[in-house]
């Protein structure tokens, strides 16, 4: 897939001290991209929009809070 397009955004939450961030692209078509942000040419993640809602809407209700356990 072609993200040449793609307007990538990090978290205003992240700060620039190198920390662990990811950046997520949503201007695409059909498809919500999210990459690491130190590794920008790297692998990216591409989700459809009804993956990107049910995913934060497990963030939101807190399905993944015990992982980081």
């Amino acid at each position: 897939m072609d993200l040449s397009n793609a307007e990538w955004r990090k978290s205003s939450r992240s700060s620039d001290n190198g920390g662990q961030c990811v950046e997520v692209a949503m201007n695409l078509h059909e498809l919500i991209a999210v990459r690491d942000s130190k590794d920008p040419h790297g692998p990216k993640l591409l989700f459809t929009r009804n993956e990107w809602k049910a995913f934060i809407g497990g963030v939101k209700m807190g399905e993944f809070d015990t992982l980081a356990d």
